[in-house]
C-alpha cells in the first residue's frame, strides 16, 4: 500500500491546520465517486495519467494503484510535499505548479502520450482550465473532470436549451462530452455551497471534419454569442459584418438572421462560418 500510518498522521495535521485549501479547494471524501472516476478512464496499466489538483490524494491513491504512472499537478506547497513523500517515485511525480502553466504537450512527449487526465477543478478557474485543455488537445485523449454542476450542464448542453452557449460549442468542437454523475456537497470536505458533477471529454476535434479553420471559427462563435438576448443578425452586425454579407450568408445556409446563437448546432455554425467567408470575398 502507498499510505503507511505515518502519513495518516501528517494528513491529520493538514486537517488541523485548515479544513480548506488556501487556494479554495474542496477535498473529495466519497470513495464510490473515486472508483467511478478511475473506472471512467478505462484500463490504465500501461498509461500515464495527469491529475489536476490532487489535494489530499483521494483520487491519486486509486490512480497510482491502477496506472503505470501518475503526474499530479498541485499548486499548494504543503499538499504537494506530502503527496511526494507518500508515493514511490516510480508511481508518482508531483509537479508544484499552476496548472495553467503546466506544459501538457511536453508531458505527452515525455511519457509517450496522448495522455489520460483526471481532475477536481477549482471552481474559480474552471473555464480557463477547460480552454487550456482544448488548446492542448493533441496531448490528450480522454479527461474525466469534476466541476460545479452548472458548468457541467453548460459544457454538455445541446442546441436550443437554456445552458447552451459559447462554452458548450467551444468544448464540443474539441470532442464529445458526457455528464457521468452528480455529487452533493457532503461528498466534499469542507462541503461547498453547490452540487458538483463529473463529465467525460474525449478529444477528437471537429474543425477539419466540418471544414473550418480553428481560430476564425471560434472567433465567429464568440461574436455570435456576444449578446445572448440579441438575434444572430444583430450580433453579426455588431461584429462588423455588413447587412449585405449577412443576408447573403443567411440565404446560402438557410438560417434565419432572427434566430439566436443558442439555437445553432456545431454544423450550423460551420455552415455559417464558411458562408460568411465566401460572402466577404464576393
Amino acid at each position: 500500500m502507498f499510505a503507511p500510518s505515518i502519513f495518516k498522521i501528517k494528513w491529520a495535521n493538514i486537517r488541523e491546520m485548515s479544513s480548506k485549501s488556501r487556494i479554495g479547494q474542496n477535498f473529495l471524501n466519497d470513495t464510490q465517486a473515486v472508483e467511478r472516476i478511475a473506472n471512467a478512464l478505462g484500463d490504465l496499466q500501461e498509461r500515464t495519467v495527469i491529475e489536476i489538483g490532487p489535494g489530499r490524494g483521494a483520487i491519486t491513491r486509486t490512480l497510482a494503484a491502477r496506472a503505470k504512472h501518475v503526474v499530479a499537478v498541485e499548486l499548494d506547497e504543503i499538499l504537494a510535499a506530502l503527496l511526494q513523500t507518500e508515493f514511490p517515485a516510480d508511481k508518482l511525480t508531483v509537479v508544484r505548479q499552476d496548472v495553467l502553466k503546466f506544459d501538457l504537450e511536453e508531458a505527452a512527449t515525455r511519457y509517450g502520450g496522448p495522455l489520460a487526465l483526471a481532475g477536481n477543478l477549482p471552481y474559480y478557474i474552471t473555464s480557463p482550465i477547460l480552454l487550456k485543455l482544448a488548446e492542448s488537445h493533441r496531448a490528450l485523449d480522454t479527461a474525466i473532470l469534476m466541476v460545479q454542476r452548472e458548468v457541467s450542464e453548460r459544457v454538455t448542453a445541446q442546441p436550443g436549451t437554456r445552458d447552451y452557449g459559447l462554452l458548450s460549442v467551444t468544448v464540443q468542437m474539441y470532442g464529445p462530452v458526457q455528464q457521468l454523475f452528480v455529487l452533493p456537497p457532503e461528498a466534499f470536505t469542507p462541503p461547498p455551497e453547490v452540487h458538483s458533477a463529473v463529465f467525460r471529454w474525449r478529444f477528437a476535434p471537429r474543425f477539419a471534419e466540418l471544414g473550418v479553420e480553428e481560430k476564425s471559427f471560434l472567433g465567429l462563435v464568440k461574436q455570435a454569442f456576444a449578446q445572448k438576448r440579441k438575434t444572430l443578425g444583430n450580433n453579426l452586425r455588431a461584429a462588423g459584418f455588413s447587412a449585405g454579407v449577412i443576408q447573403a450568408a443567411m440565404e446560402q445556409t438557410g438560417l434565419s438572421a432572427q434566430a439566436r446563437a443558442e439555437t445553432l448546432s456545431l454544423e450550423d455554425f460551420a455552415l455559417l462560418a464558411k458562408a460568411l467567408k465566401v460572402s466577404e470575398t464576393v
